[in-house]
């Protein structure tokens, strides 16, 4: 196999996938190999611009996938730290999700030090309970 790197696909689908693609040349006929290929589609509302991330194949536990170059219009390797970003933050939480049994509210977002999230309820009441 290839090397890896991170890649937009557009598929004879009219699909635009983002994927991790490693190439893979067995007998000389190239099948390409996507891990954890998602589609990201922009959104315009009234509160600005949002992106929807969903995986290329939602029924399918695999993270694997193997696409023909016929099924596929063109490729590009993209270096858009935003979206390489955003497809590791969305592999984290399905391995996350997965590894945890309880039911998570799909859509939900985990506060961060960059949104201004400081500590729990539970953690700040000891820390003032201490002074």
């Amino acid at each position: 196999m290839g090397d890896e790197f991170y890649s937009i696909i557009k598929m004879i689908s009219g699909e635009e996938v983002l994927s991790l693609v490693a190439i893979d040349e067995n007998d000389g006929d190239p099948v390409l190999v996507l891990q954890n290929p998602i589609i990201m589609k922009m959104i315009d509302n009234r509160f600005g611009t949002q992106i929807k991330v969903k995986p290329w194949m939602e029924l399918s536990d695999e993270d694997f996938f193997f696409v023909k170059p016929e099924k596929i219009i063109t490729m590009t390797e993209t270096k858009n730290k935003k979206l390489i970003d955003i497809y590791n933050q969305y592999i984290q939480d399905q391995e996350e999700e997965e590894e945890t049994s309880d039911s998570i509210t799909p859509g939900k977002v985990k506060p961060s030090e960059k949104m201004g999230y400081i500590s729990t309820v539970k953690e700040a009441r000891k820390k003032l309970e201490n002074i």
